[in-house]
């Protein structure tokens, strides 16, 4: 029979055991070893039954056991450690509280997706993940930041297989009140609440969750409430579900009613106004306009008032590909702005200006959610320094007349947050060498470039760790791989097999994460006689551990997907090569750790960063790469490989796919499984073993959240805190007074004449000549603008690379004409080949960058004929 109605019974917890439920509501415990050790002493196998989740622990135990531990003198000195240094935790100074200078009150970080615990299954993959990572990491420092999120009924979709090897997705009713999250109140006690206005009059309700993640508050927003119709209570049903619109109102949700729900969680619990506000990747770029809305309430104009939320807004763009974009049709956009829908004193035609594709490349009827984020923030980044490098080519329409090196994108690499992701055997065999303390710093904190004390480990002891962790790899596979097989209808007698599969003194490969087309999933499969050889080699076996999930909507993904699934289906290869479905944190805790080598073959340069290699390193699992995202960036031949990739332009796709596939196989073959089995006169494998040791010394530093959340706190959110408390009303309006009287100028600038002291084509380095520029300022003044000369080396076309720039200044004042002459060194510092230009950009002290308004006046063709002196 069917339960008609759902409702969740909450345990009452003996007095003594209260801290338990304290313990439990923050996710803290899921990188936190002592208290997940104390929830598992509570009921190991229950622990167990719960999947390591303390809410659905202390739901199931009985009252009995809890009567007994409330006597149990040891179990609660325990507690009260545990529930101590919590408290130290979240109310002690941290890294945050001994900086100087100016830092931000607050920061709001918005995300479509978080991936805190397998146990809050509200993420996808790498993006939410990332997310997740910062907020930990934010914790672990002391920054003060609020995570704002939606709470997805069903989150994203359970896998699994059907017996032919298709992907089938399962969509589980996410109750709640069984997760590890409260709704935020009111003080009367009412649960809190934000709403949208709806065309027609309709409105759309969300009630706030609230997650505590540490330090950090995490609210996430809720429209399955009774005030709603069904059409809007399912917009929070499923993570990345649903048709335009339905997307649409989601990042409405998120956007609007994100700011709202910091707004009511600030004025509810006195926490700090954030300064400065975070979007990740697009989908919550709605969030300026309520900012700009608010504003406007408040007295300011449109103009004035975009600048201001632009002082104040970071924008993270982890995208390489335009398909990656969210992007709407303008009419529906415009159909949900306005005065008979969301934001009514806002004139619709300014909120489309913001989103719209208006450049050269651009489809110019599409809303894109990038494009307005960067156009609502004053700082934007890529997610490592090729994929920054990548968005400023992608975005560069924004930005004409600037070569893309130009474009005011930066660069933050990704890092992932070690106590998550490192095994607690890996942190052990740190805590034993500098002790735990020390341990725990250098996995949050960071600071260091290198953890030299790895250096002392002996190399017995890295050995055995890393054939222990490949053994619980081996039994957790075997473990899941029942499982899965008992899903696609097997019964036991057919699974006997199993007890086989895969070997702890075998090279272990693993290879997890989405399956767009563009990681390519099966280039491993491009010759199966091949890959067969290396999985049967009699001396030198390889063994494959697989999983990934598809897009529900991708039949590709999921070809891909079956195609890989019926190799490993294979008698003959079974027992080497695996595919795990269900892909989540649960399994990637353990898979990490118990890989001996991370496959990466994205096709270059289309992975933004792609942190699982990151926590694989961080485990003592090599890396075994395309020079993509972050291995471009530090690969180095001590701690791993690059596989070698055939992009160059006009290259077949599949003749590309066949010349890497090639290259992998050699790699393999020749390089890495020699090494992985290679002995040396104590019976070890000394120079797998050092790159091991390389891998934990130099990339460990690097790869760390910490690293990552000081870098966005010192270059991006303490830069933006300085410009948003710079940017009172009266400056707002100075600065959108003045972008508006030298755009509407622009076109009287040039650069009319320009003249150089060297007679020849040659000169000798070191020399310095004299430079005089004409220009023309229309009706602008020195005071608007600067005049530069860019010089450096130049290719065959004369492009200028690794230009240096240097200002000239004005000789006096305006000639008859009006026109100003301008003067300065020219400083011949590189040998070869040698050019130089001039430009004028605008200048304001407000501006973060000299190309933020997308205005430069550069020589004409006949004016450079005179003046493009090139010493070759």
């Amino acid at each position: 029979m069917k339960a008609i109605r759902r409702f969740t019974v909450r345990p009452v917890l003996p007095e003594p055991l209260r801290p338990l439920s304290d313990l439990a509501r923050n996710l803290r415990w899921s990188w936190h070893a002592e208290t997940r050790d104390l929830f598992q002493s509570v009921d190991p196998e229950r622990w167990a039954a719960s999947e390591c989740d303390p809410v659905r622990l202390l739901g199931s135990v009985s009252p009995a056991r809890l009567a007994e531990l409330a006597e149990d003198r040891r179990f609660l000195r325990r507690l009260a450690a545990v529930a101590d240094d919590l408290s130290d935790y979240v109310s002690g100074e941290r890294w945050y509280q001994t900086q100087s200078g100016e830092l931000p009150a607050a920061i709001a970080y918005f995300s479509p997706e978080f991936g805190i615990t397998a146990a809050l299954p509200q993420y996808s993959g790498g993006l939410g993940i990332l997310a997740g990572d910062h907020l930990k990491a934010a914790s672990d420092l002391g920054v003060p930041l609020i995570g704002v999120g939606l709470l997805y009924r069903h989150g994203y979709f359970r896998q699994s297989l059907s017996r032919d090897g298709w992907q089938q997705e399962h969509y589980p009713v996410l109750d709640p009140n069984e997760l590890p999250v409260a709704l935020l109140e009111e003080h009367d006690g009412t649960p809190a609440q934000v709403s949208l206005a709806l065309p027609g009059g309709r409105q759309l309700h969300a009630r706030i969750w609230l997650a505590q993640v540490g330090r950090v508050p995490l609210l996430m927003l809720d429209s399955d409430v009774e005030e709603n119709d069904l059409g809007e209570r399912q917009v929070t049903d499923r993570l990345y579900g649903g048709g335009s619109e339905h997307r649409l109102l989601q990042e409405m949700l998120l956007g609007i009613g994100g700011v709202r729900a910091v707004r009511t969680y600030c004025r509810l619990t006195g926490h700090p106004a954030p300064e400065v506000f975070h979007t990740n990747e697009g989908h919550a770029g709605f969030l300026g306009l309520e900012r700009i809305a608010e504003l406007c309430a408040g007295g300011l104009d449109f103009d004035s008032a975009l600048e201001a939320v632009r002082a104040g807004t970071v924008f993270t763009t982890h995208t390489p590909v335009p398909a990656g974009i969210d992007r709407f049709d303008r009419e529906l956009v415009a159909h949900h702005f306005g005065l008979d829908a969301e934001l009514p004193g806002i004139d619709v035609e300014r909120i489309l200006r913001l989103g719209m594709e208006t450049y050269p490349g651009g489809e110019p009827n599409l809303f894109n959610m990038a494009v307005m984020g960067l156009r609502l923030g004053q700082r934007a980044n890529g997610v490592s320094l090729l994929h920054g490098h990548v968005s400023r080519e992608m975005f560069s329409g924004l930005w004409p007349g600037f070569d893309p090196d130009e474009v005011p994108i930066t660069s933050v690499t990704n890092g992932v947050h070690a106590p998550t992701w490192v095994a607690p055997e890996v942190f052990r065999l740190g805590a034993r060498q500098i002790g735990a303390q020390r341990t725990e710093d250098a996995l949050t904190v960071g600071g260091s470039d290198r953890w030299d004390a790895v250096g002392d480990i002996a190399d017995q002891d890295i050995w055995e760790l890393r054939r222990n962790l490949r053994e619980q790899l081996v039994d957790e596979v075997r473990a899941r791989l029942r499982a899965s097989w008992r899903q696609r209808g097997a019964g036991t007698a057919e699974l006997g097999w199993i007890d086989g599969v895969l070997d702890p003194d075998v090279l272990t490969i693993g290879f997890a994460r989405r399956v767009p087309s563009y990681k390519r999933l099966t280039l491993m499969l491009r010759d199966r006689d091949r890959l067969m050889d290396l999985l049967l080699h009699p001396e030198r076996p390889i063994q494959i551990v697989v999983a990934g999930k598809a897009h529900p909507a991708d039949d590709g993904g999921k070809r891909l997907v079956q195609e890989l699934v019926r190799f490993a289906d294979d008698p003959r290869v079974r027992h080497r090569i695996v595919f795990l479905p269900d892909y989540g944190m649960a399994m990637a805790q353990k898979l990490y750790p118990g890989c001996d080598i991370w496959l990466n073959n994205p096709l270059r340069p289309l992975e933004a960063c792609g942190t699982s290699g990151m926590k694989a390193a961080l485990n003592g699992c090599l890396n075994l790469s395309v020079l993509d995202g972050w291995w471009d960036e530090w690969f180095q031949p001590d701690f791993g490989w690059a596989i070698p990739t055939a992009d160059g332009v006009g290259t077949d796709p599949d003749r590309r796919d066949d010349i890497e596939a090639e290259a992998l196989y050699d790699l393999l073959e020749q390089r890495v499984a020699p090494r992985f089995y290679e002995r040396g006169q104590h019976g070890l494998p000394d120079r797998w073993i050092e790159m091991v040791r390389q891998t934990l010394t130099l990339l460990g530093p690097k790869v760390l959240a910490g690293r990552m959340v000081r870098e966005y706190v010192e270059r991006l959110y303490t830069p933006a805190a300085h410009a948003h408390r710079a940017m009172v009303p009266d400056s707002a309006r100075e600065l959108a007074a003045w972008k508006g009287r030298v755009r509407d100028a622009w076109h009287g600038v040039t650069v009319d004449h320009v003249e150089t002291s060297a007679a020849t084509a040659t000169a000798e380095l070191g020399t310095t000549l004299g430079l005089r520029v004409r220009v023309g300022l229309g009706e602008l003044g020195p005071d608007d603008v600067e005049v530069q000369v860019v010089s450096g080396r130049v290719d065959p076309e004369d492009r200028i690379a690794d230009a240096v720039t240097v200002p000239l200044k004005p000789a006096g004042g305006p000639d008859p004409e009006g026109r100003w002459v301008y003067e300065g060194p020219l400083s011949l510092d590189r040998t070869g080949p040698y050019g130089y230009t001039v430009r004028i950009l605008p200048t304001h002290r407000l501006l973060a960058s000299g190309a933020e308004l997308g205005l430069v006046a550069v020589p004409s063709e006949e004016t450079a004929d005179g003046a493009g002196v090139l010493f070759r």
